[in-house]
């Protein structure tokens, strides 16, 4: 017999070999039903594969997500299965499941595919799920799995044998398909009942472009139609949100090819937008004793060997730039902290001085495939509302305070309401992708844990997230369609103070370490743009919008009057402009609503004759007539509300 110990604390006695669906089915058929795989000793299993020793035992349903992972990655197997069915001689690369769905990198051969194709693919894989085919698991020796495609003739899967080694190997069938995999799977092709191919994109064998060009093809499923109808709702809304598409309608910003791909322009609304998240920021930083610094777009690379960034960050950065002399070489800044640091070298330092703050809005380059590009979200220059803090050993757990007090003030005045902490700590299992002592390592971690925890965050943790040079805070923020993305982030660094050889005096007068912190609210500026206009909709808060106001006269008669209301409004800083077109007041009043301009500002010959203005608000319409100083007042709290709300 033995024993498995379930999630609740509870152990219970099985013959030796018994599965998680034995387990399952003990507890009850209706949980059973719903058990796609198992968490055995914290490892993900199929639901049967046989448990020889003592175990942990976590049951997963769709509602976790190594289960939602499990369903996506058994129907990536599904899709191959009916691929070769509809194209036979097809050959298969790799098919993972990813945030949402999955997607198989396959080789036609040279048969023609597209979006048309769709509908026979999905079709064909309702027909096999209907089946309810076993996924069928089966150790294999590398001599015959070399063997097995070597006859089939799919030069992929050899590619990846070559990494494995004998007594590693698994191959995995259902139905007439068998696919080189280490798994797992769920029960049975049954469970998959709703299927939408969703895109068709090209990609390089093994993500290079020396290799052959393969069609991925991303699919998503799900275990009832209604959950497929529901996300299919989601998607048509989260392209209404696209933030490509609004950044062009709302003129924000634009690429050029003859710029160069992932190099984004900011037109005047968005480079608007960006300097008044700037200057909201700024103002808090000088609050919060931060000091200004401003750095250049290159460093010698000698700059970034001393910082571990080159051993690390090389192959991911743009070629060296060579001068005139010999040996001479700089990159494109791809990290701001190696000049902070010398910064901070410019002069002696003593305990008294710190901590010292530094902050930067500064560009930074990192190279991407141009596959990876997309809109704001992945570029190849992007601008971080970079700050390190130097300080002492004693200051490290209250500076960090400070920092997420900031980070909480960013998210409040911008609507982020739904986050999660995420505590980023080194893989114990993996120290190598990583410099420092373990002594350094230890305490940073416990300044970050007691940090949050003192703060009352929300937290999780994962291993394997922190960044090579020491652990970290990093924000998981949740729009309002409910996607996740990493924002804020914090970080205790131990290493770089030492590889640099900083200093400081202390009160025995002798040499000591400072401790740097790294952190950036926003994160990057393009980055947080685009989420914050998914998260809106284009309907930034008040305080923030490029244009506040449109100021709309009926006709040119009250043109006059239009100029005197606008010159009033500027000089109490609201933003806007004055529709002078010759254009009937209905039609100025939709292309006002569809550039989702905060408050438009109607006058007529009422409005002059009384000194009066009609407000209108974007989404609900007319608020009644106002004087100018009433507006002004409506205005001036709505912005104070908005900037204040916890």
């Amino acid at each position: 017999m033995i024993k498995i110990t379930l999630p609740d604390g509870s152990v219970r006695e099985f013959p030796e070999g018994a599965t998680s669906m034995d387990v399952a089915l003990s507890i009850s058929e209706g949980l059973a039903r719903n058990v796609l795989a198992a968490k055995v000793n914290g490892e993900v299993w199929d639901a049967n594969r046989p448990i020889k020793n003592d175990a942990t035992l976590q049951l997963l349903t769709w509602n976790d997500t190594e289960g939602k992972s499990t369903f996506w990655h058994s129907s990536a197997h599904l899709m191959a299965e009916a691929l070769e069915a509809l194209y036979p001689g097809t050959k298969f690369g790799i098919g993972p499941s990813i945030e949402n769905g999955f997607y198989y990198d396959v080789d036609f051969g040279g048969k023609e595919f597209s979006q048309e194709d769709f509908k026979k693919i999905e079709d064909k894989m309702l027909e096999l799920s209907k089946s309810k085919s076993e996924y069928v698991r089966k150790n294999i020796s590398k001599k015959d799995a070399i063997e097995y495609f070597t006859k089939k003739g799919d030069e992929y899967k050899l590619d990846l044998l070559e990494g494995l080694s004998d007594g590693s190997i698994t191959f995995y069938s259902q139905g007439n398909f068998v696919d080189l995999c280490r798994g797992p799977h769920i029960p049975n092709t049954g469970f998959i009942k709703a299927v939408k191919l969703l895109n068709v994109a090209g990609a390089y064998w093994r993500g290079d472009e020396k290799n052959k060009q393969l069609t991925r093809i991303y699919a998503i499923t799900f275990p009832k139609q209604k959950e497929l109808t529901e996300y299919l709702e989601f998607l048509e809304e989260a392209k209404r949100r696209d933030h490509r598409k609004l950044g062009k309608e709302l003129e924000l910003f634009a690429f050029s090819e003859k710029v160069g791909q992932g190099l984004p322009l900011w037109l005047p609304k968005g480079a608007t937008l960006r300097d008044r998240l700037e200057n909201f920021l700024k103002k808090a930083q000088i609050r919060s004793g931060y000091l200004p610094v401003v750095t250049p777009h290159i460093g010698s690379k000698e700059l970034y060997l001393t910082s571990g960034h080159y051993e690390k960050y090389g192959a991911d950065s743009f070629q060296p730039i060579k001068t005139p002399h010999e040996g001479e070489e700089f990159l494109l800044k791809p990290m701001n902290c190696p000049h902070h640091i010398e910064i901070y070298r410019t002069k002696p330092r003593s305990y008294k001085d710190l901590p010292i703050r530094l902050a930067e809005f500064g560009t930074v380059y990192r190279y991407e495939q141009s596959g990876e590009l997309h809109g704001l979200t992945r570029v190849r220059g992007f601008t971080q509302d970079d700050a390190h803090i130097f300080c002492r050993p004693d200051q490290v757990k209250d500076e960090f305070k400070k920092v997420i007090d900031l980070v909480l003030y960013v998210f409040n005045a911008l609507g982020f309401k739904n986050y999660t902490a995420q505590i980023s700590l080194r893989d114990p299992e993996n120290k190598s992708k990583y410099i420092g002592e373990d002594a350094q390592w230890d305490l940073a971690e416990a300044a970050i844990k007691e940090a949050a925890a003192e703060k009352g965050l929300n937290t999780v943790t994962e291993l394997g997230e922190a960044a090579f040079y020491g652990p970290k805070l990093d924000f998981m923020v949740k729009d309002a369609l409910g996607r996740q993305w990493q924002l804020g982030t914090i970080q205790v660094d131990y290493q770089l103070p030492e590889r640099f050889k900083l200093e400081y005096i202390g009160s025995d007068n002798q040499k000591h370490r400072p401790v740097m912190i790294h952190r950036a609210p926003f994160g990057s500026m393009e980055r947080f743009v685009a989420v914050l206009i998914e998260h809106c909709a284009g309907n930034f808060p008040l305080w923030l919008s490029p244009d506040q106001i449109a100021v709309l006269p009926i006709s040119e008669k009250y043109a006059d009057y239009a100029s005197q209301i606008f010159s009033e409004l500027e000089e109490n800083d609201i933003r806007g402009f004055i529709d002078h077109r010759d254009e009937k007041i209905g039609r100025k009043i939709r292309d006002a609503e569809v550039k989702k301009i905060p408050f438009m500002l109607i006058m007529g010959e009422k409005e002059q004759e009384e000194g009066k203005i009609a407000v209108r608000k974007h989404g609900q319409g007319d608020l009644g007539t106002f004087s100018l100083s009433e507006f002004i007042d409506i205005f001036k709290k709505e912005v104070a509300l908005e900037l204040n709300k916890k």
